[in-house]
């Protein structure tokens, strides 16, 4: 089993003397099957993700000021029928890892994401012409909504550059 640790993050919760910790991390068990843990000073949790994962970022993505877990995940949904890579959010929640959104899709074909700053949720997509965008996303009370698009109907290799900066 491999451990991926992408973030480890202290909290601090009213006064100085207060302080808790949590970590989310990935345990990878094989090709298709994952857990997300949550760790925090007492206890651990874990979510089990029966898809493969290409992709773990963490960030407060609700600007709740408590950090969120974003994985990508390849897989079919009711809606959306297709394998697609889909972006899912988790939430520390008393202790206990809870979805906050498991989105089927953002505009376009999903290729990659990545947190920037600011609860900014940067993503690169393929249209239906084979064109590439480079789009960002904001927490808008229930799921992502999009923000502005940084580039649009540009080849692979130009979008990769600007969803890179």
């Amino acid at each position: 089993m491999r451990l991926l640790t992408v973030c480890a993050c202290i909290l601090a919760f009213g006064s100085a003397q207060q302080v808790h910790s949590q970590v989310f991390s990935m345990e990878q068990v094989n090709d298709s099957t994952s857990f997300l843990v949550l760790r925090t000073d007492s206890t651990t949790d874990k979510w089990k993700l029966p898809y493969p994962v290409y992709q773990f970022q963490t960030g407060d993505v609700d600007g709740d000021g408590s950090i969120d877990a974003m994985v990508g995940v390849i897989k079919r949904t009711r809606f959306r029928p297709e394998k697609g890579r889909r972006l899912f959010i988790f939430k520390n929640k008393n202790s206990l890892i809870r979805p906050l959104w498991m989105g089927s899709k953002l505009g376009g074909i999903l290729v990659d994401f990545k947190y920037t700053t600011d609860g900014v949720v940067r993503s690169l997509e393929k249209t239906l012409k084979d064109e590439y965008v480079v789009a960002e996303y904001k927490w808008q009370g229930f799921g992502l909504g999009f923000e502005r698009f940084l580039i649009v109907k540009v080849s692979k290799e130009e979008a990769t550059r600007i969803f890179n900066q």
